[in-house]
């Protein structure tokens, strides 16, 4: 129903006005509604073990023609939204019109076919915009990611955690359209920037182990001082999060499931717990996301971190007396309009922020989901710094 009403609005404004045969329009109709319905016939014949090169072009495919699509619908809808108030007021006009008298002077009728050659002209240069920011966010999304630097101050921090690393990668999504020479350079880079811990916080994969172990694999040669460790994000529970966690954890990361780990480095102590996803539960029951279970029985510390895939999670994290949450998910809104509309449903959308007494960084993702796409939004790997003040 909403494939079908969106190809029916986009053909009827896009190309209403041109020559193009009722036959046409209806193929043009069509192929939009095939576009919505590849994503999830794809996902269905990957989750029946498929997998090969067609469905890796149908993937592709079917990705790059919805996040056109979203350009373009957003294009139209923004340009009609601006012409109802004009058409609203030419048609109060022409009524008031109809109340004077005629003039003998007949009014100069309207071209018409001056006013289809702009309308069509206004469509084709809305197309061309959306062809031209696709291709540009297909090559931004393709990048490997920029290392962003994030200096988190702590009061009373020991000398010994002054200085602090936490490398993060998060929502890496490896994928039919996400390989593993991707990941491959995300190590590289990784393992460039001198970790103390690495924090891989969620959304991983999108797909069963049989399908991407070896697309993950290199994540088994991430380094760090004093270890990497996991919390799952949403797409694991999607992909089969039980044999991903046990995969995750023959990488070499410990996935901390609601738990926690007491670091030191010198005499200065920190605790990095992890929570499952904010929505776990509903996959899971023993999944439930739970920071005060992730802060329980700890020993006394200098500063306490929480890893979570959500920004959601940042109140219990507070409740819980975490003083630091590290988390992803929002993908910063990936590209337009949706960063524009992902602080509707999530607290933090991207950077660093303050809640009540707890900071939280939210990463824009280390990859991308869906769409291969970003535009305004680049991906990043993190390293946030810990600095005593």
């Amino acid at each position: 129903m909403f494939a079908g009403g969106v190809a029916t609005y986009l053909t009827s404004r896009l190309f209403g006005k041109t020559a193009l045969c009722r036959s046409w329009k209806i193929a043009i109709g069509a192929s939009i509604v095939a576009i919505f319905f590849t994503i999830p016939v794809t996902l269905l014949l990957r989750r029946a073990g498929i997998e090969n090169a067609a469905i890796d072009v149908l993937v592709w495919s079917g990705y790059l023609g919805l996040g056109f699509l979203s350009f373009i619908f957003t294009f139209q809808i923004v340009r009609d939204i601006f012409i109802l108030p004009a058409l609203f007021f030419r048609i109060v006009r022409i009524g008031f019109r109809g109340r004077r008298p005629k003039k003998s002077l007949a009014a100069v009728p309207e071209n018409p076919l001056r006013r289809g050659f702009l309308i069509n002209g206004a469509n084709y240069g809305m197309m061309a915009a959306a062809g031209v920011l696709t291709v540009y966010g297909v090559a931004q999304a393709k990048k490997i990611p920029g290392v962003k630097r994030i200096t988190i101050p702590v009061a009373n921090l020991p000398a010994d955690l002054d200085g602090f690393k936490i490398v993060q990668i998060t929502d890496i999504h490896v994928s039919p359209t996400i390989r593993r020479p991707f990941v491959e350079e995300v190590v590289r880079v990784v393992n460039g920037l001198g970790a103390d811990i690495v924090a891989l916080t969620g959304d991983l994969v999108d797909g069963t182990v049989p399908q991407l172990a070896r697309d993950v694999a290199p994540l088994a040669d991430v380094k760090s001082e004093l270890g990497n460790f996991f919390v799952t994000g949403n797409h694991e529970y999607y992909s089969g999060v039980v044999p991903w966690v046990k995969k995750i954890q023959t990488l070499g990361f410990t996935v901390l499931l609601n738990e926690h780990r007491v670091i030191s480095r010198g005499r200065g102590r920190l605790l990095v717990g992890g929570v499952t996803d904010y929505r776990g539960g509903s996959f899971m029951p023993s999944h439930r996301s739970d920071p005060g279970k992730a802060a329980a029985g700890a020993p006394p510390v200098d500063m306490k971190i929480l890893l979570a895939h959500q920004p959601k999670s940042i109140s219990g994290a507070a409740r819980a007396g975490f003083d630091f949450q590290i988390s992803g998910h929002t993908h910063g809104g990936q590209f337009f309009p949706w960063n524009f509309f992902i602080g509707l449903i999530q607290p933090f959308v991207a950077g660093l922020h303050q809640f009540r007494k707890t900071r939280i960084y939210v990463s824009r993702g280390t990859g991308y989901w869906g769409p291969p796409v970003r535009v305004g939004v680049p991906s990043e790997i993190t390293v946030l710094k810990l600095a005593a003040i």
